[in-house]
C-alpha cells in the first residue's frame, strides 16, 4: 500500500520560504518518478513540479508559474521528497499535495497560505 505524508506548510507573507517535505512508503523510491501539485478550494490540482532519479541522475520539470522559486528535490536513502518555496505569492497559497507520477497515489496534503 502506498503511503504518502506531506508536512511543512504554513502561513507567510509575501516574499517568504517554506519548505514542504514528503515521507513515501510502499513505492521503490529510487526508481519512482515523484510530483508535487497543489490545489486552491473550487478549483482543480495543478501540476507544480516533478522530479525523476534514474541512473545516478536527477532531471526536474517545474510549472511556469513557480520555475525559478521553487526547487523540488529528493533523499533516496530516506524515502524523502522536498519542495523548497521561495519569493513566495498570494498565487501560492494551496493545500500541496505529494504523488508518484503515473499513479493515482496522493497524499493528504499540507497547506501554504501567502498573505498579501
Amino acid at each position: 500500500q502506498v503511503r504518502l505524508v506531506e508536512s511543512g506548510g504554513g502561513s507567510v507573507q509575501t516574499g517568504g520560504s517554506l519548505r514542504l517535505s514528503c515521507a513515501a512508503s510502499g513505492i521503490v523510491f529510487g526508481t519512482s518518478t515523484m510530483a508535487w501539485s497543489r490545489q486552491t478550494p473550487g478549483k482543480q490540482r495543478e501540476f507544480v513540479a516533478r522530479i525523476s532519479n534514474l541512473d545516478t541522475t536527477t532531471f526536474a520539470t517545474y510549472a511556469v508559474s513557480v520555475k525559478g522559486r521553487f526547487t523540488i528535490s529528493r533523499d533516496n536513502t530516506k524515502n524523502m521528497m522536498y519542495l523548497q518555496m521561495n519569493s513566495l505569492k498570494p498565487e501560492d497559497t494551496a493545500v500541496y499535495y505529494c504523488h508518484v507520477w503515473g499513479r493515482d497515489a496522493w497524499g493528504q496534503g499540507t497547506q501554504v497560505t501567502v498573505s498579501s
